[in-house]
């Protein structure tokens, strides 16, 4: 199959009621562990990219990879492109191949958010690739996005309605209480809040920083109207885990197929579970 669009994977999981994972990638094992488990699990599938794989891998080959994957599997994928920060980048994977992208325009006024959008949008509907958005600020660090625990905003429920009014974005990312990267202890979700932004927003809801949530906290955002989760942290934790374990039974070991073959074995692992618990089991 051909890559997909985002917005067409969430249309069906927000009237089935489940969530699509997004799963970052940033090599080739990583990006055959994803369709793996996704075909294991008969579920469609988001593969992202953020800016950070974007630079170790190269545009082409993230673009590549995933197209080949994509083209070699009957169940839907969809290639997304993780906190785009600036206009010029996200073009540039629109023209790439991206079949979605995401503005991330929260550090930014809200007026200046909306517009930047909107500007997204012109370009990347005409061509048939989705937006998402984020709204608000979610604590931890995404490659060269850092913010502050203290800092952190959660998103307000009422510029949620007017953000979505105004720019028709396709996918809403929110702050309510999820961070990128380990957490310290245990994350502690703002339901009212996600609650009142789904009674006001009218499309599939976003979940970042996922990693570390406990599975019942995101089977109950789901059921809260989250169509979309993000996992990155679980999936390198997995996937250096195991390849640790390698060189630890066998310090002597040089060859990286017999430390990176068991590393995407473990990642196949960890995507088959998530995929499960967001109920996208069996819809592909």
């Amino acid at each position: 199959m051909s890559l997909v669009p985002v917005s067409e994977l969430l249309k069906h999981a927000e009237a089935g009621g489940y969530a699509v994972g997004a799963f970052n990638c940033n090599n080739m094992e990583i990006v055959q562990a994803i369709v793996a488990a996704a075909e294991a699990e008969n579920a469609p599938v988001i593969m992202q990219a953020s800016q950070g794989a974007i630079k170790y891998a190269g545009i082409d080959y993230i673009v590549a990879l995933a197209r080949l994957a994509a083209e070699r599997t009957t169940i839907p994928v969809a290639l997304h492109l993780d906190h785009g920060t600036s206009f010029e980048q996200v073009i540039q994977c629109v023209r790439a191949g991206f079949s979605s992208v995401m503005i991330d325009g929260s550090k930014l006024p809200l007026e200046d958010n909306i517009a930047l959008t909107r500007r997204v949008l012109d370009v990347a509907r005409a061509v048939g690739v989705s937006v998402e958005a984020e709204l608000g600020k979610i604590g931890g660090t995404e490659d060269d996005i850092s913010v502050s625990d203290r800092d952190a905003l959660f998103t307000d429920p009422e510029e949620a309605a007017r953000f979505v009014r105004e720019t028709g974005v396709d996918a809403l990312a929110v702050a309510i209480g999820t961070a990128h990267g380990q957490y310290k202890g245990k994350p502690e979700l703002d339901f009212a809040r996600l609650a009142k932004i789904r009674s006001l927003v009218k499309i599939p809801i976003v979940l970042h920083g996922s990693s570390g949530v406990p599975d019942e906290d995101v089977r109950k955002a789901i059921g809260l109207g989250v169509c979309k989760v993000n996992i990155d942290t679980n999936i390198r934790e997995a996937f250096v885990a195991a390849a640790r374990q390698v060189l630890a039974d066998n310090p002597k070991e040089i060859d990286p197929r017999k430390m990176l073959g068991p590393a995407r074995e473990a990642a196949i692992g960890l995507i088959r579970e998530k995929i499960r618990v967001f109920g996208s089991s069996h819809k592909a």
